[in-house]
């Protein structure tokens, strides 16, 4: 076995070294030393931002900038961890190790030849149709890659046009959907049958509509700026050509710059996928492979606990192995009628992760009974509580939480589905209708390593990744119990009403906004589908 996958591996590096030598020269990376005679001012990139600074913000509205995304915009000079999210997310495990090992040669080649042995193995095999990392992996790191004075700069003008080294595929729904850019100019990836080839076309692509987005600046460019990197002014003339001012920014200069904080991104960072929750750098991807073999481990231990183990035992073992959760709970409300008969309580729970339900049953140190919509037969297995599927037919799901309340107390996460940053969705009114016993409970969970949710993974696997966290939290704030006044059967509240204020009453505690996105927009964004298995 092992004989055959180290043929495989020669084989594909031989195949690789043939793509490289025959691959015709990138116009994009050819270094042209004409740069001297254009006419432009060499200032470093602090001098454009005190200029721009000064200046009246109407006036700097008028202008157009072309700036090199990795030079100008990205704090991180590194093509590595996006390549490595790549391999990881859409190869798997193998390709990224792969990829790993080969770290030293990449640094070893140079700049030109690295980029293109990352892309191979990156992207050799995978399918283009179903390559959507762009719109919902990759934008959430390059957000967190973002230069808060870059941004402030380029946010400024009035057309961009944007330069990568990436292929097209990897930053184009970024820069198009954060960053405003009207065109983005880089390179294609070779397809045959569907399928990406590794190689990257030799020439760029978008170079052929700046004219035509600049309009009536093209006769003079006295209004376009060009910005670009230090050390990535080799990009093609033409692009350049187009200002008169071209400005560079020093690794020193990025050095000092801020990240962009979240209340700056121009759209909400709602969605994303991918099971990464690290930049992957290659000394954290070397961790994070270190790791594996003993998070592995610690999934089989934690998971054996849960399902062996009682409520008192438990909760200690699971803190030793490194689960922390933090807990605040509310008084509850008084009953105050005649009626002392022990009534089931239905916990209305925002949705972080699959195990949400069983750390609410740990922390209550009582059994639940979970409703879920799709949940893996591997899942369903290892679960130390019972759960019930739904079926999204409201009637028939009516009334198996009616008969799972009859017989104890019932868990329902309304989002129906995850949502890993502080927004919660809409919240589907159903549970409003079954019960008046509502007891409203917020969660939120912070991994470093793994993400335990996905929306075009193996979902089987979600319990698994989450448990290999080395030190999750948890944070568990129980609410009180929903008073008479606020239910759909005492009080008289429609079930809309009852489901907007418990979503509110959660989001307050937790200090999550509410949204009105559903179950549907968020896999239609991240997966393409209408998330139903």
């Amino acid at each position: 076995m092992a004989g055959k996958l180290l043929f495989t591996l020669n084989l594909a590096l031989s195949f690789l070294s043939i793509i490289i030598l025959a691959s015709p020269p990138s116009t994009q990376f050819k270094k042209n030393n004409n740069y001297k005679n254009l006419p432009r001012t060499q200032l470093r990139f602090k001098k454009l931002l005190e200029k721009t600074l000064v200046r009246k913000s109407e006036e700097f509205s008028n202008h157009s900038v072309i700036f090199h995304l990795e030079g100008a915009l990205l704090k991180s000079s590194s093509h590595f961890p996006y390549f490595m999210l790549v391999a990881f997310e859409a190869g798997g495990l193998l390709r990224a190790l792969v990829l790993l090992l080969l770290y030293p040669f990449i640094r070893l080649v140079g700049v030109k030849l690295g980029l293109k042995i990352m892309v191979f193995v990156s992207f050799l095999g995978i399918k283009k149709e179903k390559f959507r990392m762009g719109s919902s992996v990759l934008h959430k790191f390059f957000l967190e890659d973002v230069g808060c004075e870059a941004f402030d700069v380029v946010l400024r003008c009035k057309r961009k046009v944007a330069v990568t080294e990436f292929p097209r595929i990897m930053a184009e729904g970024f820069l198009k959907d954060y960053i405003g850019v009207d065109c983005v100019i880089g390179r294609e990836l070779k397809v045959v049958n569907g399928y990406f080839m590794g190689v990257m076309e030799a020439k760029t692509t978008g170079g052929d509509v700046v004219d035509e987005i600049l309009g009536e600046e093209k006769m003079t460019y006295s209004n376009v700026i060009c910005v670009g990197g230090f050390n990535h002014m080799s990009l093609d003339q033409q692009f350049f050509s187009h200002s008169t001012e071209i400005y560079s920014v020093t690794e020193s200069e990025k050095r000092k710059w801020q990240n962009l904080p979240r209340t700056k991104y121009p759209n909400p960072l709602i969605f994303h996928d991918g099971r990464l929750a690290f930049m992957p750098t290659p000394i954290s991807t070397l961790t994070m492979f270190m790791w594996l073999p003993l998070g592995f481990l610690l999934f089989i231990i934690r998971v054996s606990v849960t399902v062996l183990l009682p409520y008192k035992v438990l909760i200690p073992i699971l803190s030793l192995s490194g689960i922390r959760a933090r807990v605040s709970k509310s008084n509850p409300i008084k009953i105050t009628d005649q009626d002392t008969k022990p009534r089931s309580t239905l916990y209305v729970c925002n949705h972080r992760t699959l195990l949400d339900p069983i750390y609410l049953s740990v922390i209550l140190m009582k059994p639940l009974t979970a409703v879920t919509y799709s949940l893996s037969r591997f899942n369903e297995m290892i679960s130390p509580i019972k759960t019930v599927r739904l079926t999204r037919d409201r009637e028939i799901d009516k009334t198996t939480m009616e008969k799972m309340l009859c017989q104890g107390d019932l868990v329902v996460c309304p989002e129906g589905t995850t949502c890993r940053e502080p927004y919660l969705l809409r919240f589907s009114p159903l549970f409003a209708e079954v019960t008046d016993e509502i007891v409203p409970v917020g969660l939120d969970m912070k991994v470093s390593m793994f993400y335990g949710s996905t929306a075009s993974g193996f979902k089987c696997l979600d319990s698994a990744f989450q448990l290999m966290n080395p030190n999750p939290v948890y944070n568990i704030k129980i609410l009180e119990k929903l008073g008479s006044s606020n239910t759909s059967g005492s009080g008289g509240k429609s079930r809309f009403e009852v489901a907007n204020y418990v979503q509110a009453e959660i989001g307050g505690a937790l200090g999550f906004e509410c949204t009105n996105l559903t179950r549907k927009d968020k896999y239609m964004i991240l997966a393409g589908n209408e998330g139903i298995i």
